[in-house]
């Protein structure tokens, strides 16, 4: 039987992605998630009772949750409805609920997978509860942020959070050596440097995958120098306030209170990685201030708590009459929280003693 001729139209299977034409068909291929896919994991149970629930998957990029989504689609016989949450709005979501209500007269269920869900606003999320709560549709959401910080309480309840896992050594392993099946030949690796390029993906599938590509084009056999000079270096995953920064305070913390100090340098290296990375970025560096002369030196107040009340020494304006009594001398600051020095509060025992304030004042 020949085969058909392609296309001018269709688009050419090698000018994809490594890691896009590797994506996984069934759920059995998918790696690294055995806890959720599994016979006896939630996922899975599901899948072998044809009946899904709305749900939240919670992990790293890289992990699956794409993927996982559109095979629990596929599983289920329900119809794959993708939208993502940075190019889509109320709008959008209107079209897919009137297109689900269609479906569901004539016995058709529809899945909607909604990809980053945590940068809908209250208002949008709450634009799901009504046909999530029916059984239009069933909610399938995606994010890399806690749920329980970034969706509202009702749309919580409604859904069940599934925590995906950061690929194992043994998961990133199994992707290497499928792309080496599909590219046809081994990557130009000696085992330190397959050891380094694992190591490297830092439990991030879609990136080893993106490495191994790159790899691929090099002919000379390269070792664990010669792949960090090819591939450089990744930037450490690090923010300011959001869930990577407070990973890595809590393995620090937990590292240092289990008298483990290989560890704790390692998790505080990290932070001083991944702080080094933000400070030096454009983003960091637009908002410094544009200002280049030096800052006056910065005069002391000579404030003190009395009685605890913040009290000012200051003597009576120029060409006043008043006397400098008591009552000038001393008056009560405006705020007592605008000064930063030892505070007493009132009633109390130490309430008697005099602290000064060493407060900067402009």
């Amino acid at each position: 039987m020949s085969q058909d001729p392609l296309s001018l139209f269709e688009p050419d299977d090698a000018a994809r992605p490594l890691a896009d034409r590797l994506r996984p068909t069934a759920l059995e291929d998918v790696v690294g998630q055995e806890h959720l896919l599994g016979q006896d994991g939630p996922l899975g149970r599901m899948v072998a009772e044809q009946r899904l629930v709305s749900m939240i998957l919670w992990g790293p990029p890289g992990c699956g949750k794409t993927t996982i989504a559109r095979l629990l689609a596929e599983r289920t016989n329900l119809v794959f409805e993708p939208l993502s949450a940075t190019f889509s709005g109320v709008a959008d979501l209107r079209k897919v609920f009137v297109s689900a209500q269609k479906r569901r007269e004539i016995g058709q269920g529809t899945l909607l997978f909604v990809d980053e869900i945590h940068r809908f606003n209250r208002a949008q999320q709450d634009s799901f509860l009504p046909y999530v709560e029916d059984g239009t549709i069933v909610l399938v959401g995606a994010t890399t942020e806690n749920p329980s910080f970034e969706l509202n309480g009702a749309l919580h309840s409604r859904c069940q959070v599934f925590v995906l896992k950061r690929l194992d050594e043994h998961a990133l392993t199994t992707l290497i050596e499928r792309a080496e099946h599909t590219i046809g030949r081994n990557l130009p690796l000696d085992a330190d440097a397959r050891q380094a390029l694992v190591a490297m993906a830092d439990g991030d599938g879609r990136y080893l995958l993106n490495l191994a590509e790159q790899v691929q084009t090099v002919c000379e056999p390269l070792d664990a120098a010669g792949l960090a000079q090819l591939v450089q270096q990744r930037a450490p995953l690090y923010d300011k306030s959001q869930e990577g920064h407070y990973n890595l305070v809590s393995a620090l913390h937990k590292s240092m209170r289990g008298s483990d100090p290989d560890a704790a340098l390692y998790w505080l290296a990290r932070m001083l990685d991944g702080a080094k990375t933000l400070s030096t970025s454009p983003a960091a560096s637009s908002g410094s201030r544009t200002r280049t002369s030096p800052s006056p030196t910065p005069r002391l107040c000579t404030r003190r708590w009395r009685h605890g009340t913040c009290m000012s020494a200051s003597a009576p304006r120029k060409g006043s009459s008043r006397s400098r009594g008591p009552s000038s001398i001393w008056r009560p600051h405006r705020s007592r929280s605008a000064c930063t020095g030892d505070s007493v509060r009132p009633g109390s025992s130490r309430s008697r003693l005099v602290r000064s304030c060493r407060r900067p004042i402009s």
